[in-house]
This record gives structure tokens, C-alpha cells and sequence, in this order.
């Protein structure tokens, strides 16, 4: 089994029984560094499984750009509203490194209501996983100091702070790259 087969089942819930009918409908990309998975205004056509890389999720402010998160091996990307709703995109997803993608375009996607008799419960799956990743990044926001957002996301995620730049670490912190330079020298004495 491929490693997207794997989570195209365990993941997304696919039977093993469907996959021959399945994996057609995904493609092999690359997206370079620095590249645009989607721009603001523009329409996100498609949904990826990020096979290698890290990619971020930002918009801009009057004041500043403002990382909202970044996504990396293993996980899934889109622009949720703009794919599914064929909408202009409200956000921009960016390579941060050189990545490795499979990816689904939105026609291949509606292809699975007809391919999959149980297509609506997965469906359903996939956005309740999506809404339930912003639940708990909203939650972090309102029930932790910016020590403690930074102690979780440090716990769960230590790679990220040895691949990628400090100041979008902040950013997903919703603190300064000041304030988390106090905060790492706090926990590191």
C-alpha cells in the first residue's frame, strides 16, 4: 500500500475495496519554495495531501501579514470556503519549503459523490476534522497565555521550530517574535 493510499483510507475513510477507482483522481505535484498554493482573491481549485513540506496559511492585515498556521507532512490543505463554495479565496497558502503533493481538483472531487455510495458521511468527516482543528486553535487562544501556546504547540510540534522561520511561529502564536524570544529565554534558563 502507498503511503497516499494509506491516508486516503485511514484518514479520509475510503474503503480499500474503492481505491483502484479512487487514486486515479489524485495527482502528483510539486510546489517550489516560495510558490502559491492559492493567492487571496484568487479560486482554490483543488485539495492536497502534503506528502513532504511545509506550506503556511497567512493573510494580510492594514499593518502586517499574519501567519495563521502552517501545515506539513501528512496533512491536508485547501482553502476550505473557496474550494468548497467555488468562492474567491479569502487567504494565501504559500511554500515555505520545496513540497511534494498529491492533489485532487475540485472536479475529481465531486467525481466521488457518484464513485462512493457512503461519499456524504465522508465528506462530513473530512469537514468535521477541519472545523474541529480550528475549535481547538481558537480554544488555545482563549484559555492559554502566550507561555503556554507556546509550551503546547513546542510539546506537539518541536520539529517545526528547527525547519521554519521563528517569526511565523510567532505569528501563529499570535505574539510578537519579541515576546517569544523572552519566552524561550525564560523556559530555557
Amino acid at each position: 500500500m502507498t503511503h497516499l493510499e494509506a491516508y486516503i483510507q485511514n484518514l479520509l475513510g475510503i474503503p480499500a475495496i474503492a481505491l483502484p477507482q479512487v487514486m486515479p483522481l489524485f495527482q502528483e505535484e510539486k510546489l517550489a519554495k516560495g510558490k502559491f498554493f492559492v493567492k487571496e482573491g484568487g479560486y482554490c481549485k483543488k485539495m492536497s495531501f502534503i506528502r513532504e513540506g511545509y506550506v503556511r496559511y497567512f493573510s494580510f492585515t492594514e499593518k502586517k501579514e499574519v501567519t495563521h498556521w502552517i501545515f506539513w507532512k501528512d496533512q491536508l490543505i485547501t482553502e476550505v470556503s473557496s474550494f468548497h463554495l467555488q468562492t474567491p479565496s479569502k487567504w494565501n497558502i504559500e511554500a515555505l519549503t520545496d513540497c511534494e503533493l498529491y492533489s485532487i481538483s475540485y472536479e475529481n472531487y465531486q467525481k466521488l459523490k457518484a464513485l462512493l455510495p457512503k461519499w456524504e458521511v465522508i465528506h462530513e468527516i473530512i469537514l468535521v476534522k477541519c472545523f474541529s482543528s480550528l475549535e481547538n486553535r481558537v480554544l488555545t487562544f482563549l484559555s492559554m497565555t502566550a507561555e503556554e501556546r507556546y509550551q503546547f504547540l513546542f510539546d506537539s510540534h518541536k520539529e517545526i521550530f528547527n525547519q521554519l522561520p521563528l517569526n511565523y511561529i510567532a505569528s501563529i502564536l499570535g505574539i510578537t517574535p519579541e515576546t517569544m524570544s523572552r519566552i524561550r529565554k525564560k523556559l530555557n534558563s
